[in-house]
């Protein structure tokens, strides 16, 4: 009897058109069947927001992976949102692996806890399934996904073979550096940090006040 090639469930928070999901597709051809369900639209620092006052939607979006056709769906909802459907309307059976990623930019320390990357995974644990979120440390636009998604690869692989105790995820932090210069992967505590923030005031056409975040990261452990 053939035996069942491994199916890998995909999602991110920066959106089903973001350069990292494609980096990571790539990466996981090969490994097993995929399917995709990621968020129509970027759904950074969400967290693990489920959506429960409006209805979710899910349609089929053209995606091709290195071997063809990738059968993937575009989710009006949050990572954990995209998750939840997935497991129960989307994929044909039960995941072996999920992975989430590859985001466009770190997820250490307290962004951990904001971070809609690791919840895809985290929701994936929550539901027994082993998984992985994945993130390039570089901030800003640009930058090459490459040596993540081969990273990124090496880790799925392991993961698919080994496994994971149940309820564990794994956060995988790649550094902005070329292959030949990642030495390796190394188990790490979380760091301490917060954000210095702040509300920029600002009035709108009708001069009436609106408020735009922003923030200074601080590394607590430095």
């Amino acid at each position: 009897m053939k035996k069942e090639r491994p199916l890998i469930l995909i999602s991110n928070d920066d959106g089903i058109e973001a350069p990292g999901i494609l980096s990571l597709v790539a990466a996981m051809d090969g490994l097993g069947d995929i399917v995709v369900a990621a968020p129509l639209h970027e759904q950074s620092a969400v967290g693990h927001a489920i959506t429960m006052r409006d209805p979710v939607r899910a349609r089929p979006w053209p995606f091709r992976g290195p071997s063809g056709h990738v059968t993937a769906y575009a989710v009006s909802g949050t990572p954990a949102d995209c998750v939840k459907l997935a497991m129960d309307k989307l994929v044909p059976r039960q995941p072996d692996l999920v992975v989430s990623g590859i985001n466009h930019g770190p997820n250490t320390a307290v962004n951990v806890i904001y971070s809609g990357t690791v919840s895809a995974a985290t929701e994936a644990a929550i539901l027994g399934i082993p998984a992985i979120a994945f993130s390039y440390c570089k901030w800003g636009s640009g930058g090459d996904f490459e040596a993540s998604g081969r990273m990124a690869r090496s880790v799925a692989k392991r993961v698919l073979e080994g496994g994971l105790q149940p309820g564990i995820l794994l956060n995988v932090n790649i550094p902005d550096l070329p292959l030949a210069d990642i030495k390796g992967c190394m188990i790490t505590r979380q760091a301490r940090s917060k954000w210095e923030e702040s509300f920029a005031e600002r009035m709108d056409p009708f001069d009436r006040p609106y408020y735009w975040l922003s923030g200074k990261f601080v590394n607590l452990d430095s």
